[in-house]
């Protein structure tokens, strides 16, 4: 397992959605110092979650994974990374406080910035240039200079990454998620929402246990910090390579890029570069699967991924579209399940569900997303097993990307704050609002 094939040898196995860099020798520069860069998060912290998601995939956690499509260099600020957080640990006290399970919180950031895309060209007015990849490659502008993929990118990637961490900690230690600041965390437009109020009386109620607590005489550490762990999507094999790295402690290697990496739906290929690369490092790895996921399939990548079968290893993120999952998945799950196999299911009810209103922006029907995540859950209640997670896309902020919710955004709202340059994300209101309905599944799960 030690051995980490080089990079030549990973791409010889053909790797899907990699940039096409004009520069070889710009990207020998690029990676040259990525390898001399510290690392990001710390082998540690990587077997910490993975005893975290063992539990998951034991039936005794919950894991919420959220943030950006797609991070970009101009969102690296300290709101928009407390924004996200804030509306996380929103959720997080939510799914803990009303299902009573523990909840393994997980960003999708510092690291998400590259995409994969369905076109390798985009075509505007008669103009077609290489399509944006996110800012880990090239450009959002629509210019042919801002198109051309840069490895230097990589490197900017990694700074803006380890800037986001240094943010996140500061905020997860330094008392913003002090659990007494549970009311403080309803800010602005959220409050004055039905969904917002109805997070008031919940956190009226948390607000007496702790003043109980307290009285008493007891105030445990973990009431004044938060356990939150990085994600992204392992798609560069440039940046993931070359932030993989042995650990001196145990001499095994880590991609220490992030806590989690997945592997996408699109790069999920058996013998390709992705599975071949994340099949050698320690991390807790996800993979993405769609309704074409074979049970074979997904039986072949956790013996490639997790030979050893590893409780916490290995996590199956399925992505169905809400009009699939209740036909597809049941096969999956009951194969794998009888197959033995230790993964935590983990539902992406976001991917699935996005289409193209009327107006032309990309978007997702809030009431398709939880429809999705119900049929998750039915599933699993149906065969038995644990509906391990929820994996979205969402940001903190006041957007009008998905329509549907308490707020009712309709498709001719979308161009008022449409902020996302790749998919479109719930915001806060909706996010706390499908944290709401999960907690009922949830709760109804741990009572059946």
């Amino acid at each position: 397992m030690s051995s980490i094939p080089d990079l030549a040898s990973l791409h010889a196995l053909g790797a899907a959605q990699q940039p096409s860099y004009p520069d070889a020798a710009a990207v020998e520069a690029a990676v040259t110092t990525l390898r001399t860069a510290p690392p990001l998060v710390f082998a540690g912290e990587c077997d910490d979650l993975t005893e975290k998601l063992a539990a998951v995939t034991r039936g005794e956690a919950f894991l919420l994974q959220g943030g950006d499509c797609a991070e970009t260099f101009a969102g690296v600020t300290a709101d928009n990374v407390r924004n996200k957080l804030r509306v996380l640990l929103q959720m997080a006290v939510v799914l803990t406080y009303a299902a009573k399970v523990p909840v393994v919180k997980i960003g999708r950031l510092a690291g998400q910035y590259a995409k994969p895309r369905s076109s390798d060209e985009e075509t505007r007015d008669g103009v077609t240039l290489p399509a944006y990849r996110g800012d880990a490659v090239n450009g959002y502008d629509f210019t042919p200079e801002s198109r051309i993929p840069d490895p230097q990118r990589l490197v900017d990637v990694y700074n803006a990454s380890a800037a986001t961490l240094n943010l996140v900690r500061a905020f997860t230690t330094g008392g913003y998620a002090d659990l007494r600041q549970v009311s403080t965390w309803n800010t602005d437009f959220v409050r004055s929402s039905p969904i917002g109020q109805r997070y008031e009386a919940l956190a009226g109620e948390i607000q007496s246990a702790l003043d109980f607590m307290a009285a008493i005489g007891a105030d445990p550490d973990e009431f004044h910090r938060v356990d939150f762990h990085s994600s992204h999507e392992a798609l560069v094999l440039e940046y993931e390579h070359a932030l993989t790295r042995i650990d001196s402690r145990t001499n095994q290697p880590y991609d220490v890029s992030g806590h989690f990496v997945w592997i996408g739906e699109r790069t999920r290929q058996l013998d390709g570069a992705h599975v071949e690369l994340l099949s050698h490092i320690r991390n807790p790895i996800g993979v993405k699967l769609g309704p074409t996921t074979s049970a074979d399939d997904a039986i072949a990548l956790a013996s490639k991924l997790n030979p050893e079968n590893t409780p916490g290893r290995l996590t199956f993120v399925t992505r169905f579209g809400a009009k699939k999952i209740r036909d597809g998945l049941p096969e999956l799950v009951e194969k794998v399940t009888a197959a033995g196999l230790q993964v935590a299911w983990v539902c992406d009810p976001m991917h699935g569900n996005t289409f193209t209103a009327s107006s032309g922006y990309k978007t997702r029907a809030f009431e398709d997303v939880a429809d999705e995540v119900q049929g998750f859950f039915d599933v699993h209640r149906q065969l038995g097993t644990w509906p391990g997670g929820l994996h979205v896309e969402l940001t903190g902020d006041d957007v009008t990307e998905c329509v549907g919710g308490g707020e009712e955004l309709a498709e001719m709202d979308l161009g008022s704050r449409y902020e996302s340059v790749c998919d479109p994300r719930l915001n806060r209101v909706q996010s706390l609002e499908l944290a709401f309905h999960v907690a009922e599944m949830l709760r109804s799960t741990a009572h059946s």
